[in-house]
């Protein structure tokens, strides 16, 4: 039996769930996630708690039966809590701004860059080298900070350009020269 799979799910206060055919909804204080499940999967909902069991031992079941229950316990931590992700903007001139709904960054191009906040996901910048994203959906979340940090990836040399704030650069000597 999956270790994962097995555990039951708790369903905080505050916090509608329902499942039509084969659709999980979540409604909770940060918004509403939907998810499609697996046809094999079944889904029991049984008070506060919420209970995710497979047919039979099959390699496809077994995989999908901790996968399921982890989407699900995802979407209650979304709804509930919500989700963050930091990056640091690193490099002299770089800066991030935020002007309305959008987020400017001037990172060493000809022209500055924009992104646009989406109705699940808000930006923040605290100061001009911080940018935080927020949202209730995980997938979204870390899908929206790769591609702010996909703008500039940081290069091994000078540590220049945008990075996860726990994220760790291996860094290069450089060029030796002559002797």
């Amino acid at each position: 039996m999956s270790r994962i799979g097995r555990k039951p799910i708790n369903i905080p206060a505050g916090v509608n769930v329902s499942l039509d055919d084969g659709v999980l909804t979540v409604k909770g204080p940060k918004g509403t996630l939907t998810q499609k499940i697996h046809p094999n999967m079944s889904v029991n909902i049984d008070g506060a708690v919420i209970t995710v069991t497979r047919p039979d031992d099959e390699k496809l079941n077994r995989s999908l039966h901790g996968l399921t229950r982890s989407l699900i316990n995802n979407m209650m931590i979304g709804v509930t809590e919500g989700y963050k992700k930091e990056l640091d903007v690193n490099g002299v001139g770089y800066r991030v701004q935020k002007q309305g709904n959008k987020l400017v960054m001037n990172l060493g191009y000809s022209h500055t860059v924009e992104m646009f906040d989406t109705e699940d996901i808000t930006i923040e910048v605290p100061n001009p080298n911080k940018i935080i994203i927020n949202g209730a959906d995980k997938q979204k979340v870390g899908q929206f900070a790769a591609e702010v940090r996909e703008k500039r990836p940081p290069e091994p040399y000078k540590g220049k350009g945008i990075k996860y704030v726990d994220e760790y650069i291996r860094r290069k000597e450089g060029k030796a020269g002559k002797k």
